[in-house]
């Protein structure tokens, strides 16, 4: 047998490969024969800065930087072997990065990406992954793009930075949200409160989007604050793709890519995939709905884990061989959420399936 883990993180609890070595672990306790092939996985949010540089030859840098809040704090970013740049944007902006009576949409910034980007660029970098995900911020960018301004055209404009060696540099974003920028999908009403926003503020960031995205539009004479994608990071995905030209591609995808996932694909028994919560929105780009499309199209069954589940009915008519939570329902929240009791609940669930 022929086992594939691709599973993602179980935020706050386990990373991408902590997960992963369970899963091993459990089956190979099961089946001490079987062949397993763990792929370090994200979806553009938490571990993706780790899962692009343990598939790639390149170097770690870190950089002192702003935070959210504008406070200093170091935050690392990956060089591959052949120039490309890997930032996360939660290195810098990162919600966990604050301390939950310090979270501030209102005044947080993405300004700390801008320095990363900038250093980036630097050191040569003219090819960029953006992994948005985990941010603190609802600032549409801005704060990225005068980081980007005071880099490269202090005391000028975003324009003048663009005439620079900025102009020259390709971005892609690594993400799975699709919303727009501004509306009742947009960033504000939908991820603002998960940050800290008042009823209050998320009418105020949204009508601030909403301007930001007005007056680009006549600046630039085109508007992309409608494509999915824009509302990322709470508008940072808005401003690469205004400003700077960026792409969006599933992160999920862009991993799997790499990793030449399809071709292993091939002699393959099963895929385990998974995530911290399952439910329908699994099946809306996040990483483990990604990794079951490719495997069925290759006859593969997949097995769903997470720590909970929900919707099973729709996960299992979606393809889903096996969905699983780890957790015993009569188990604590703080309890399932202790690395440990993860890894013994995730291996027991792996054994009972393998019976």
């Amino acid at each position: 047998m022929k086992y594939i883990l691709a599973i993602d993180s179980f935020k706050g609890c386990l990373s991408s490969a902590g997960a992963e070595e369970a899963v091993e672990k459990a089956i190979h306790d099961a089946e001490p024969g079987a062949e397993v092939f763990r792929l370090p996985v994200s979806d553009g949010g938490e571990g993706m800065l780790d899962a692009f540089m343990s598939l790639s030859d390149g170097t770690r840098h870190k950089l002192l930087v702003r935070d959210a809040m504008m406070r200093h704090v170091e935050a690392e970013y990956g060089i591959s072997a052949d120039g490309t740049a890997f930032i996360e944007s939660a290195a810098s902006c990162g919600l966990t990065l604050i301390e939950p009576e310090l979270r501030s949409p209102v005044r947080a910034t993405s300004y700390g990406v801008g320095e990363l980007v900038a250093d980036a660029v630097r050191r040569g970098c003219r090819n960029f992954i953006i992994g948005l995900g985990g941010s603190a911020v609802s600032d549409a960018g801005i704060g990225m793009l005068r980081a980007l301004t005071d880099a490269f055209a202090d005391g000028g404009t975003m324009d003048d930075a663009l005439r620079g060696v900025l102009g020259l540099c390709r971005f892609t974003l690594a993400s799975d949200v699709r919303n727009p920028l501004y509306g009742p999908d947009g960033a504000a009403c939908v991820y603002g409160p998960q940050k800290g926003a008042s009823p209050a503020d998320v009418v105020m960031l949204d009508n601030r989007a909403r301007r930001f995205a007005d007056f680009s539009a006549r600046h630039f004479g085109y508007d992309r604050s409608s494509e999915p994608g824009a509302g990322a990071a709470g508008g940072l995905g808005y401003a690469f793709m205004q400003y700077l030209g960026a792409t969006v591609h599933s992160g999920a995808d862009l991993l799997l890519d790499m990793a030449g996932f399809d071709a292993m694909l091939g002699d393959a028994s099963c895929v385990i995939t998974g995530e911290g919560r399952a439910d329908r929105q699994t099946l809306m780009g996040k990483l483990p709905g990604r990794v079951l499309s490719r495997a069925r199209a290759a006859g593969v069954p997949v097995w769903l884990i997470a720590g909970s589940v929900a919707d099973v009915p729709e996960l299992l008519e979606a393809g889903f061989s096996r969905v699983e939570a780890v957790t015993p329902a009569s188990m604590d929240t703080a309890e399932a959420l202790r690395p440990d009791t993860a890894r013994a609940n995730i291996s027991e669930t792996i054994k009972r399936l393998m019976i």
